[in-house]
């Protein structure tokens, strides 16, 4: 049984036109709100997290509507294919919005944005675990965590490309045309997406995989999850929230972190995270490789154990060092072997028709996490005047929890194959 390389990696460009939005936004929008309009930080700081609170309660909705559509173009695609013309549409509107400075119309499109980037994001990602045997989809996640990160590398050389910007005498910043690095990314995200459109015939590729929808760990009746499932369920619903409340609180807060603590800017700070991305990028596929061997459940045990490692040596250091990129490559790596395999994780635990659903199950939680996750640590830095100190111990914590919760997990995880023969170990997908 060997993954189908390319076609995982067509799958995976729809997730790369994702990506591209989302570090878009996260990039451009605050500026936009902040530097065009003039809103102050904390309502700017609402306004982003309402794509949040959004997606807890669409993304699951979506993922089962999704999987409960029968159409000539398939499950997914419809989904895909109008949620990102609709998506680029919006975005168009906005530009000539931001350009006219209307902030009121531009919230609005804004938010009808955010809505239709919901529908489509848990159709998106559950097309691969569509079309890939269960033993392979950790292996299958990790094609599609690469392939995606493309989107989020296009978006960062874009902004840096086209949001071209003056200082004024005053000092402040003054942004030229908002126009092209809309355009740009409108543009990615169109063409990614009509490659994966017009490349795949996903009721095709769906059928010559036959992907079963029987699962041992299902009872029969009604497609309801055994009991010890379900506590499986909720066990690896309960660590995603978990490790996202220690990682996105560090995120958050990073560069106050540096600029707190090591009197260091926000601009020689984000080498650090430059650091942890790029080595969760170049480790995604060996550690798809490796929970083959190892099994899904250990896999993540380890990447916790390296994440929770980096946190704690965080704790002690009171000066930049050089050890500070080994500790965020090592949290880089933790992470890919997280995210590679938590997925996979819970859509196995479910039959073929309810993927969507339980991939709506996915985001909602490690969305819930990262609107938490914000108020918890600002709570401590803050009010509770525990200062940026409080940042790591504080990602300790719920790293060690998420690390309790993942060992009670009993279902999901992947049995790696044995090989009739020793030449079989060597044997490797060149597809």
């Amino acid at each position: 049984m060997k993954l189908n390389t390319k076609q995982t990696v067509l799958i995976g460009l729809s997730f790369a036109s994702i990506l591209a939005f989302w570090q878009f936004y996260d990039q451009v929008i605050p500026v936009i709100l902040e530097n065009h309009f003039g809103r102050s930080t904390s309502v700017t700081n609402a306004i982003m997290s309402i794509d949040n609170i959004l997606a807890v309660f669409l993304l699951p909705i979506f993922g089962k509507l999704s999987d409960k559509t029968r159409t000539r173009m398939g499950r997914r695609t419809p989904y895909i294919l109008f949620g990102t013309v609709a998506a680029v549409a919006l975005m168009v509107v906005l530009a000539v919005l931001t350009e006219q400075s209307s902030f009121w119309g531009f919230f609005v499109f804004l938010m009808l944005l955010l809505v239709v980037m919901s529908v489509y994001r848990s159709p998106a990602v559950a097309y691969m675990p569509d079309v890939t045997p269960k033993p392979l989809r950790s292996k299958g996640n990790a094609v599609i965590n690469l392939v995606g990160y493309i989107g989020g590398i296009f978006a960062m050389l874009a902004a840096q490309l086209f949001l071209k910007s003056d200082v004024l005498s005053d000092g402040t910043i003054e942004y030229h045309s908002f126009i092209p690095i809309f355009a740009a990314i409108a543009v990615f995200m169109l063409i990614t997406v009509l490659i994966t459109v017009f490349t795949l015939n996903e009721n095709k590729i769906v059928r010559e995989a036959g992907v079963s929808d029987s699962d041992p760990e299902e009872e029969k009746s009604g497609g309801k999850l055994d009991k010890d499932v379900f506590k499986s369920l909720v066990l690896i619903l309960m660590s995603i929230f978990l490790w996202f409340t220690a990682y996105n609180g560090v995120t958050t807060s990073l560069s106050r972190y540096f600029e707190s603590q090591f009197r260091i800017g926000a601009g020689e700070s984000a080498i650090y995270v430059t650091v942890a991305t790029a080595a969760a990028i170049l480790s995604f596929v060996p550690l798809g490789m490796l929970s083959s061997r190892l099994g899904r459940k250990t896999t993540i045990l380890l990447g916790i154990v390296l994440m929770t490692a980096g946190y704690a040596a965080m704790c002690f250091l009171n000066s930049v060092s050089l050890l500070i990129y080994v500790i965020f490559a090592l949290v880089g790596v933790g992470w890919a072997a997280i995210n590679v395999n938590s997925f996979p994780m819970v859509v196995e635990m479910c039959r073929s028709a309810d993927v969507g659903k339980y991939t709506g199950y996915y985001y909602a939680f490690s969305m819930a996490a990262q609107i938490f996750t914000p108020l918890l640590s600002g709570l401590l830095i803050d009010n509770l005047n525990l200062g940026y100190r409080i940042l790591f111990p504080y990602a300790v914590v719920f790293s060690v929890l998420s690390f309790v919760t993942m060992c009670l997990v009993r279902h999901g995880d992947s049995k790696p194959e044995k090989k009739k023969s020793l030449l079989e170990h060597f044997d490797v997908d060149a597809d």
